[in-house]
């Protein structure tokens, strides 16, 4: 829960916050909950509680300005390697996730980064499969952009010589 926080939110403090408002949801929560897959039910309490968070951010700076979500999660424990990975993104690339807008960035990462299907994150979030497939298109298309300095070059190729040219 914490590894999709720090994704989320792109920060550790942020990570901590975040959660630890799903922990004190889920104790008050727990009385209501259905049987089902935990996990899903976990996800789903923690992308709601980031875009509430998010949404309430973006709320306060334009105010300020104008004035003055999943069934499942992978059964196996990951490697140490692996953990250590999920947890530290190259600061480029985790810059470029926080530049998302917060619908973007949920439905990236719990595609590309939590693995989970369209149809799990259309649960996990509360939207449509259109609405999936679009955020994911046009996150990964930003990403693309922001991280183009990353991109292989092919170098510049030597023209051609003739046969019989002299070098």
């Amino acid at each position: 829960m914490y590894r999709l926080a720090y994704r989320l939110t792109g920060n550790v403090h942020d990570a901590e916050d975040l959660t630890q408002e799903v922990f004190v949801r889920v104790f008050r929560s727990l009385s209501s909950y259905t049987p089902g897959t935990f996990e899903g039910w976990l996800h789903r309490i923690t992308t709601n509680l980031f875009l509430d968070t998010a949404r309430r951010k973006q709320r306060i700076r334009f105010e300020g300005l104008a004035d003055d979500a999943a069934e499942r999660l992978s059964g196996r424990e990951p490697s140490p390697a692996q953990a250590w990975d999920d947890a530290h993104l190259e600061p480029d690339i985790q810059a470029a996730l926080d530049a998302l807008a917060p619908e973007f960035r949920a439905a990236v990462v719990l595609c590309d980064i939590e693995g989970l299907s369209y149809e799990e994150i259309a649960a996990t979030l509360g939207v449509k499969l259109g609405t999936v497939r679009s955020r994911i298109h046009r996150g990964r298309a930003q990403l693309r952009e922001a991280l183009d300095h990353r991109a292989p070059r092919s170098p510049e190729l030597p023209p051609t010589v003739s046969r019989g040219e002299e070098v």
